[in-house]
């Protein structure tokens, strides 16, 4: 099916009859019976049903078009967007990571680099956390990743950034927030959430907070859940800092522990191209420098 026969089949859909969509598409209306014929037999259902007063989508003809117009909407998308990257930018430097705030000096990064270097641009793409699949397909030239899920991955060079120290988050009203520092005792009678693919480090925080102070947990699914749950008072959480949104709904509060989660940029072993290793290298400065 090509992009003609979707103009075809919506047109039809839109006008229900099939010598006027004829007339707007500037075909003959034979010609466009015969392409939606093709479209049918390669779809293997009936689009439309045809009758003295026109042509009705059938049901599965309905759900069709409401896909194929999302289809032309996306696609219309990546044609400008292709427009208005090759009217600016030779070429691009892709960087995976799981949301924005885990490289919170991406933005200046971006624009210190692009502005020194002409004709190349950097794009970020959202991925899950801790799953490298894409990047290991090659559809991202570097990756933000915990150093504990990529440290045994083969033909992939790994470029320390930072380390992300553990934070308690709370709800802003909580009597905890008002503190600089949060330590073990501090939590006593709390119920801690834990769980929702906590890196190592964080996981041995929280079971020596639960050993110590002998305090009720729940798992909580993910870190999107676990913030929900501290809305609406059901629990405490740590967190490693990288996490944190800067939306100031929570409070996010250093937690007294000596672990920290490390914090890589991965690129391909293969990878030459002096523009990808130039970009992690001013990541690892900025970071650095604060």
């Amino acid at each position: 099916m090509n992009t003609k026969q979707i103009d075809y089949v919506l047109e039809i859909a839109k006008t229900k009859n099939f010598n006027r969509a004829a007339e707007n598409l500037f075909i003959s209306q034979p010609a466009l019976t015969y392409q939606i014929k093709l479209v049918e037999d390669e779809i293997g259902f009936r689009l439309f049903e045809r009758s003295v007063r026109g042509a009705v989508l059938t049901p599965a003809g309905e759900q069709f078009c409401t896909t194929l117009r999302n289809i032309k909407t996306e696609l219309k998308r990546a044609i400008e967007q292709g427009q208005n990257f090759s009217s600016r930018y030779q070429t691009n430097i892709s960087i995976g990571l799981p949301m924005r705030s885990a490289l919170y000096f991406l933005p200046k990064a971006i624009t210190a680099f692009e502005t020194k270097n002409k004709g190349i641009s950097v794009t970020p793409h959202f991925l899950p956390l801790s799953d490298p699949s894409s990047f290991l397909k090659g559809e991202e030239d570097i990756l933000f990743s915990m150093e504990v899920d990529v440290k045994r991955i083969p033909d992939i060079e790994i470029h320390n950034l930072f380390e992300s120290k553990i934070y308690l988050i709370t709800e802003k009203s909580d009597t905890l927030a008002q503190k600089e520092i949060i330590k073990i005792e501090d939590l006593k009678n709390r119920t801690l959430m834990v769980g929702g693919g906590s890196p190592p480090e964080l996981r041995a925080v929280q079971q020596r907070v639960i050993e110590n102070l002998n305090i009720p947990y729940f798992n909580s699914n993910d870190y999107e859940t676990t913030l929900i749950n501290i809305a609406t008072h059901k629990g405490i959480c740590l967190a490693p800092g990288f996490l944190n949104d800067h939306y100031n709904e929570f409070a996010w509060i250093p937690f007294d522990c000596p672990e920290t989660v490390s914090c890589v940029l991965c690129t391909h072993a293969s990878e030459q191209r002096k523009s990808v290793l130039n970009f992690v290298k001013l990541l690892q400065t900025i970071y650095k420098e604060h």
